[in-house]
């Protein structure tokens, strides 16, 4: 039932170290299902979207929001005859390289990153898969096939060459500008990092887009950061509003609330299916390999969309992200991470024993840096906290 343009099990370019097939699941099932067994997936159970794990037990961590946006991505990949399993693994994985405290965190280890080579998610999220997870007796990491990791590595768009610029509004990067952890990898196993990612890659993307400014929408109005009356005011949100009122009158706040959101989400969905399938129907791209080489993403949100949802993304960076709760805890956070990290360079014996072995090997200042980089970056934000109290006080 697959498309041509979708990614085929049979076609995969296979795995670094070469594994028998196996008897009941495809190539991208298998990269699913190690996933979800990761360590690393299941400690995003404690890891922040927004706020801080510790918060409420309502709002999304980043394990509730990767398994929201592989829904949105099944359903998406589904409806256009594109490989539903590579689409949720890629889903599953895009946040696994997450530090504790979501952005806040990532930008504070980028910081005292920057003389050792410097700390993008994604690319820990490569080390992650590829190193980090060390529980098979062949090799470490997981093994995932060059499609996924391709998914990982560039689903937002290409890192190099040409075809990045358009994405990042910079210089065109070459491969000295990028993050080591992905650099490093890339040099064993080329991902083509000049080129756009498989159409199921671009999918699990935009799922993200959808996933995070319906659930973001839903938490503000939860954490008391904007009302309703705040929503009515923009493009999106006043038709599914007006739509709910019409049809539910009297209804009570939390049930409004959640079938105007519901709605909004329906609209964000739709849009993509009608205007991929538009896309793809008048490109007739005969190969998965195609959607590679073209010279923009194939799925996109139509330009009347994209600018409502620009909209809503200027009022949650003002009500939500820029809040002075959310402020305030995120500068209480930066210091947990800013105190962390050169503790344990200056103390690596601090690390735990599992570690030990790495920090005898490292050969300087460099090495080290990147180890405590990978135990600092896999930290949830609970045991992050508790460190900071234990060694800090």
């Amino acid at each position: 039932m697959l498309k041509p343009y979708a990614s085929q099990p049979g076609e995969s370019r296979g795995r670094l170290h070469q594994e028998a097939m196996s008897t009941f699941r495809s190539p991208f099932q298998r990269d699913r299902d190690r996933i979800i067994h990761s360590s690393a997936f299941r400690r995003l159970k404690h890891k922040t979207q927004v706020f801080v794990e510790h918060e409420g037990d309502y709002y999304r961590t980043r394990l509730t929001h990767s398994i929201e946006v592989a829904q949105v991505a099944r359903t998406i990949a589904g409806a256009l005859g594109l490989n539903e399993r590579l689409a949720e693994a890629v889903a599953l994985a895009h946040d696994l390289g997450h530090p504790p405290f979501g952005h806040t965190g990532e930008d504070a280890l980028a910081a005292l990153m920057a003389p050792y080579g410097g700390f993008d998610h994604n690319a820990q999220a490569i080390r992650i898969v590829t190193r980090l997870e060390r529980h098979y007796a062949d090799f470490d990491g997981l093994n995932l096939t060059w499609e996924s990791l391709e998914g990982i590595a560039k689903h937002n768009g290409p890192l190099i060459g040409p075809n990045a610029v358009q994405r990042t509004g910079e210089a065109e990067p070459g491969l000295d500008d990028l993050p080591y952890a992905l650099r490093e990898f890339n040099e064993v196993f080329d991902l083509e990092l000049h080129s756009f990612a498989s159409a199921e890659a671009q999918v699990a993307a935009i799922a993200d887009d959808i996933a995070y400014n319906h659930h973001d929408l839903h938490d503000g109005l939860r954490a008391g950061l904007f009302t309703a009356d705040d929503l009515v005011q923009l493009p999106l949100t006043a038709p599914a509003y007006e739509e709910v009122d019409r049809r539910y009158p009297g209804l009570d706040a939390n049930r409004r609330d959640h079938e105007a959101l519901r709605r909004i989400f329906g609209v964000m969905v739709e849009d993509v299916i009608a205007i991929a399938t538009n896309r793809l129907e008048a490109a007739r791209p005969e190969s998965a390999q195609e959607i590679r080489d073209m010279d923009r993403t194939i799925i996109r949100f139509s330009k009347p969309l994209y600018q409502n949802i620009k909209a809503i993304k200027s009022f949650l960076f003002e009500r939500m992200y820029r809040a002075p709760s959310v402020m305030a805890e995120r500068a209480r956070v930066t210091q947990v991470i800013e105190a962390l990290f050169p503790l344990f360079m200056r103390e690596p014996g601090k690390l735990p024993a599992e570690w030990r072995a790495d920090v005898e090997a490292a050969r300087s200042e460099k090495e080290l840096a990147r180890i405590v980089l990978d135990y600092v970056a896999g930290m949830t934000d609970r045991f992050a906290i508790q460190e900071y109290e234990r060694l800090c006080g």
